[in-house]
């Protein structure tokens, strides 16, 4: 049966601003991909990472070529083999997962061997910011069990500081999005274990880290820019205690329960993250999260406007998708 794909691209606010080492956004940009047979639907978001050149343009037209081959009834193996990682991809396999599911009557969860997935306990972010402003977000926040704290710059321990002080019961996880060098790591990673901090991402930038092999590592590091799929995962060996999943870097959810598979063998803890998207796109990663370390699912605690029907946060809690969403 030819199927048929709607590609559209969609802006939804975020409330305030969000900001990380490398800028401030105040919208969520996302594609959204649709594949349609004769009586059913599914859907696919993506994020394009700017971080490895995507934009919304080139997301478009990467999945807008790959037409011909899903209406003649491509699966998502073959999808591997004529789409490159990235966000295009990840927005056409979430789409199939879900149409597959539609037309066959089983759920994703299922078919991934957790037919009954519990709520997970989602990291918030606090946005990059002076040491003042983070504390009044942690402040507000405080009752939060896990604070993901953006960072990745001069004045870092004085941010961390500051957030610990005004969230001294919350586990945190700090992001530094390759914003340390060799220079600081030592010492940041110093004042991170003495205020007891959980877990940190990304601290130097990829492709400079092979110091990670060679200090001490008193808090636990997790691989983010560093890590894409489970191709040359090995490398990272050493280096990483972690690694964090995104759909959008991974390519869909097909490659990342290899890429989570794969860091299983190999010893490294599993953080499943997220970029700043809607429920749509949480939703196959709140499947992938069942059993993971750590969860960053928090995209719409972010947004002044989710999809409707959304996830079901409460509090800090994420429940999986129901069937009018995803899957």
């Amino acid at each position: 049966m030819k199927r048929v794909l709607s590609v559209v691209e969609e802006r939804f606010p975020i409330a305030g601003a969000f900001t990380i080492s490398r800028g401030t956004k105040t919208e969520a940009e996302v594609i959204t991909c649709t594949i349609s047979d004769s009586a059913r639907t599914g859907r696919g978001e993506c994020v394009p990472y700017r971080r490895y050149g995507e934009t919304m343009d080139g997301v478009r037209v990467a999945i807008e070529a790959a037409a011909d081959s899903i209406a003649s009834g491509i699966d998502r193996k073959r999808l591997m083999d004529i789409m490159k990682p990235g966000a295009a991809r990840n927005a056409v396999d979430c789409a199939l997962w879900d149409l597959e599911a539609k037309q066959t009557g089983v759920r994703v969860a299922q078919r991934l061997g957790v037919p009954a997935p519990v709520p997970l306990e989602t990291a918030y972010t606090l946005s990059l910011s002076t040491p003042e402003a983070m504390a009044a977000q942690a402040r507000e926040n405080r009752a939060r069990p896990l604070l993901k704290v953006k960072i990745g710059g001069d004045g870092d321990i004085e941010r961390i500081l500051a957030v610990r002080g005004a969230a001294p019961e919350s586990r945190l996880i700090l992001d530094a999005n390759e914003g340390w060098n060799e220079e600081n790591i030592v010492r940041n990673l110093a004042a991170a274990a003495e205020l007891g901090v959980a877990l940190i991402e990304q601290p130097l930038p990829a492709g400079q880290d092979a110091i990670l092999g060679h200090i001490a590592r008193p808090v636990p590091i997790c691989a983010d820019e560093s890590v894409h799929t489970a191709a040359g995962l090995e490398q990272l060996v050493g280096l990483y205690d972690a690694i964090n999943i995104k759909l959008d870097k991974a390519g869909g959810l097909t490659a990342a329960i290899a890429l989570r598979d794969r860091a299983r063998e190999l010893g490294f803890s599993v953080m499943v993250g997220c970029m700043v998207g809607t429920s749509l796109a949480m939703a196959p990663a709140v499947l992938l999260a069942q059993g993971a370390d750590f969860v960053d699912l928090d995209g719409p605690l972010l947004l002044a406007r989710d999809r409707d029907p959304g996830l079901t946060y409460q509090g800090s809690m994420v429940s999986a998708p129901t069937p009018d969403l995803w899957g």
